[in-house]
């Protein structure tokens, strides 16, 4: 399978939202959707107000239907989007794929529609799945495990080389993605850490600002309790696995630089 790093959002503080596009056999898969279209020209209704804490720019050229075209394809060939939450800025994008089997987890789905409190009606916009987007859920089931993680294997439609991986805490259903690349694993972790430095094997330290920001995810000890899993994954199995967060442009810019 070929692969494409796209960065479907600039935001403050240098983030990105690193997202997928997988060529598979059988059409293309997305991996977050970052923001769409309807973000760029409409913010106040796709997004509220969460969009002046992200610092999001909202640049029509950076959203993912704009660079699939780019790259030479049809976007209504993108017939699987896997999402690793449905924060407003991993879902924005959605309606720009109205014919696509959007995956989610069940837990995340759930908490989704049924949003309660100031913070979570913030972070989930449901005007971005206004359009009634094909879901598809997937729920841990059985005992499947991917280095020594629960897994979901044996999506439905997508290749047995794409599975998912749940990190809750972030949200409630929070889930990582990883991808059989044929040479080795990618890990996309979301939001389960922000920057590389956080799971670096030798020396791990996550600085003040990225402390700051995950200020609230913190309060949850399955956020805490994976992201120590994932830096145990990475000083294990290192050489086997690339582990990257949505935001982290350092690994985005490594990553996009060996497509």
């Amino acid at each position: 399978m070929r692969i494409h790093h796209l960065n479907c959002g600039s935001m403050a503080l240098s983030m990105v939202d690193h997202c997928l596009l997988i060529e598979t056999d059988t059409g293309l898969v997305l991996v977050d959707t970052g923001y769409g279209l309807d973000c760029v020209r409409d913010p106040a209704r796709m997004m509220g107000p969460a969009r002046f804490s992200l610092g999001a720019k909202l640049l029509e050229r950076e959203t993912a239907v704009r660079q699939i075209e780019g790259l030479g394809y049809d976007p209504a060939d993108v017939r699987d989007i896997v999402l690793t939450h449905l924060d407003l800025d991993h879902a924005g994008g959605l309606a720009d794929f109205p014919d696509a089997t959007v995956h989610v987890h069940g837990p995340e789905l759930r908490a989704a529609n049924s949003a309660k409190g100031l913070f979570d009606r913030l972070r989930y916009q449901q005007a971005q799945w206004a359009h009634r987007p094909k879901w598809l859920t997937n729920e841990i089931d059985g005992g499947a495990e991917w280095f020594g993680f629960r897994a979901v294997r044996d999506l439905p439609g997508l290749p047995p080389e794409i599975l998912v991986v749940p990190l809750y805490g972030h949200t409630e259903g929070h889930v990582g993605v990883a991808v059989d690349t044929g040479d080795g694993w990618l890990l996309h972790a979301g939001d389960a850490f922000y920057v590389g430095s956080e799971v670096d094997p030798v020396h791990p330290r996550t600085p003040l600002i990225w402390q700051l920001m995950e200020l609230r995810s913190l309060g949850s000890r399955d956020f805490r309790e994976n992201r120590e899993r994932l830096l145990e994954l990475n000083r294990a199995h290192g050489g086997e696995i690339t582990v990257f967060s949505s935001h982290d442009p350092d690994a985005f810019a490594r990553l996009a630089g060996r497509g």
